[in-house]
């Protein structure tokens, strides 16, 4: 485990004076080619800031309105059905849009029943099988502009699907 956590923290400065040298050796202006670099980035952060306000705006007035509890609510009886726990309903839906919004949700399930509890498994494998699916559509569609997103959403939205039959799965066998 030692030899693991010496490798990795020469890993970084590694890359980074192999990506330099390589420059170097083929003539290459590296220093002006990362300072383009930088401002390419700051261009993108610029571009899809005011989607990024948008979206972190709108989550936190669905979290703090009360309209997340209340779509749970409606949503559960026929989630229990499929064996979905109507404490991880609101952490499917917030994950959706932001992860850091699912991830408060998840230390209170963590808080309320433990992280080796059966809901606690749950949420941690969905977490890690899904993606905040509207989030990236709104920072990727407008940094790349991209024009015909035909099947961006449906393909997302199968995609958090299995994630989420996964993660019922997986802590069903775990527990």
């Amino acid at each position: 485990m030692q030899v693991i956590m010496v490798i990795s923290s020469f890993m970084i400065p590694l890359v980074i004076f192999y990506i330099v040298g390589y420059g170097i050796l083929n003539r290459e202006k590296v220093y002006d080619i990362f300072v383009e670099g930088v401002k390419d980035g700051f261009r993108i952060v610029i571009g899809i800031a005011p989607t990024l306000v948008g979206l972190m705006l709108a989550v936190g007035i669905i979290r703090n309105s009360g309209a997340m509890d209340l779509v749970s609510k409606m949503i559960s009886p026929a989630a229990e059905r499929l064996f979905i726990p109507a404490e991880v309903i609101p952490v499917i839906l917030i994950r959706l849009f932001s992860t850091s919004a699912a991830n408060g949700l998840v230390f209170d399930i963590f808080k309320e029943y433990g992280t080796d509890s059966k809901i606690g498994l749950m949420v941690s494998i969905i977490m890690s099988c899904t993606e905040s699916m509207f989030y990236v559509m709104s920072v990727y569609l407008v940094a790349v502009k991209v024009r015909k997103p035909r099947w961006i959403l449906s393909g997302g939205l199968l995609a958090t699907a299995a994630g989420v039959i996964a993660g019922l799965v997986i802590a069903g066998f775990m527990v």
